[in-house]
């Protein structure tokens, strides 16, 4: 392992991947809130045609699902691998095995979804990979529960950041997934994720070489804090961030538990948000709707997202 694995691989000893700091020791197994050991547990991978476009491209993401997360989202629409754990154990060279598998598909980058509990076995992997000829861009998708030092050692192993911002205050985090400091270390790695790569570059097939593309759910009534999310985008990272603004949002997994989640998102909510976008100079965004994609009204949008 180089000296990035191992320095990454040091933190599992009493563990620190993220901002919930279990300390346990998953370099023997013991696990935490996360559930991981030692090995990163993975559920399926294949060509993904249903990310957005400059993701997807014509050929597909190689992505990769990961099992478990360092977040407890009760509407969790992957809960059978996030939240009860389905998936197969899989060593680093088995990883890269995997990525070099998806590039010889034809792939256009390797899709790792749900990295954030086991980004030193992705890192390792990455590495054994590119000795073995892996030289298409790495997409590090994430529910953006981070902790930004731990984004820096990313620095030069990430192209591309698809990253979450879910909610602006801290009530929200902690009742629907458990984090009370979300808002707070999601921002922070959102920057530090915007400053190692920038806005999203795309090649001549307008698939996304390098770059941030932040991703922002829709929730019933507000909770999500689409407004200040908004702000603080244009504000703190750059007006011309691209932005995937998701309506998609079905009360999956234990949103009944929560009578204002137990439902989907009415038009006037998501309209609002779209206008939110408009209000603040948001001017690269992508709508990503439950049944189809369309462009941003009124928004100048790249053609191309």
């Amino acid at each position: 392992m180089s000296k990035s694995s191992d320095k990454a691989f040091a933190m599992l000893k009493a563990c620190s991947m993220c901002p919930r700091k279990c300390r346990v020791n998953r370099l023997e197994n013991e696990t935490g809130f996360c559930r991981t050991g030692l090995e990163a547990r993975v559920y399926s991978y294949m060509p993904h045609h249903g990310e957005e476009p400059p993701i997807s491209g014509s050929r597909g993401s190689g992505t990769i699902f990961f099992s478990n997360c360092n977040m407890a989202c009760a509407y969790c629409q992957n809960y059978r691998f996030s939240q009860l754990g389905e998936g197969s154990e899989a060593s680093p060279e088995e990883l890269a095995g995997i990525m070099i598998k998806l590039k010889g598909l034809g792939c256009h980058n390797i899709n790792l979804v749900t990295p954030t509990h086991v980004m030193p076995q992705i890192v390792s992997a990455i590495e054994l990979a590119r000795s073995k000829g892996l030289d298409i861009p790495i997409v590090y998708n994430t529910g953006g529960y981070e902790l930004p030092w731990v984004i820096r050692m990313l620095e030069g192993t990430v192209d591309v950041y698809l990253v979450d911002m879910r909610y602006a205050d801290t009530a929200g985090a902690e009742k629907y997934s458990n984090a009370p400091d979300y808002p707070l270390y999601n921002m922070e790695s959102v920057k530090e994720m915007s400053r190692q790569v920038g806005t999203a570059k795309m090649d001549k097939e307008g698939v996304i070489e390098k770059g941030i593309v932040i991703r922002h759910l829709v929730l019933p009534g507000g909770v999500s804090g689409t407004d200040r999310i908004m702000k603080f985008i244009a504000e703190e990272i750059s007006q011309d961030t691209y932005i995937s603004l998701m309506s998609q949002y079905h009360p999956y997994y234990n949103s009944s538990d929560f009578n204002e989640i137990a439902r989907k998102i009415t038009t006037d909510e998501y309209l609002d948000a779209r206008r939110s976008m408009e209000r603040h100079g948001l001017h690269n965004g992508w709508i990503q709707e439950a049944g189809g994609r369309e462009a941003l009204a009124g928004v100048n949008i790249d053609p191309k997202f």
